[in-house]
C-alpha cells in the first residue's frame, strides 16, 4: 500500500530551481519573482484520487488527478504550455511524466519522515523542493 501523502506542508528549501525555469524559457523576470516565493503545499489523498494545492502569496495552482489516469493540465500561466500528464506509483514514490513540448518533463515526490521532497524535471535540469509537514 503507498503512502498517504495527505497533508499541509510548509516550504523548507530548494536547490537549481533558476536552472530549471530557464530550461522552461521562463523569462528572467518571472524567474527572480519565483526565486523569492516560498509557497506551501496543500494534499489531499484519498485511495488514487489526489488534489495538490501549491498556494504562495503571488498565485496558487491546484491539480486534480486520478493515479494512472492521463488528463490534461494547463500551465499556460506558468509557462504558456498545455502538457497530458499522467501519475503513477513507482514502490512509493509518485512519479509524473507530463508529455507535451518540453522532453524529459515530469516531477517525482516521496515522504520521508515529516518531510515531502519534491523533484522536478525538464530536460537536463534538476530542481529539488523540500517541505515540511505542519498538520
Amino acid at each position: 500500500m503507498p503512502p498517504n501523502h495527505t497533508g499541509y506542508y510548509r516550504f523548507v528549501s530548494q536547490k537549481d530551481l533558476e536552472n530549471y525555469l530557464e530550461t522552461l524559457s521562463i523569462d528572467v523576470a518571472l524567474r527572480k519573482v519565483a526565486l523569492l516565493l516560498k509557497p506551501d503545499k496543500e494534499i489531499h489523498h484519498e485511495g488514487d484520487r489526489m488534489t495538490v494545492k501549491t498556494l504562495s502569496s503571488v498565485h496558487n495552482h491546484e491539480l486534480n488527478f486520478e493515479v494512472g489516469v492521463e488528463f490534461e493540465e494547463d500551465l499556460r500561466i506558468i509557462d504558456g504550455r498545455m502538457c497530458q500528464p499522467v501519475v503513477t506509483w513507482q514502490e512509493e514514490q509518485l512519479v509524473c511524466v507530463q508529455r507535451g513540448e518540453v522532453p524529459n518533463r515530469g516531477w517525482r515526490q516521496w515522504l520521508d519522515g515529516e518531510n515531502l521532497s519534491l523533484e522536478l524535471t525538464a530536460r537536463e535540469a534538476v530542481c529539488l523542493q523540500v517541505y515540511q509537514k505542519v498538520r
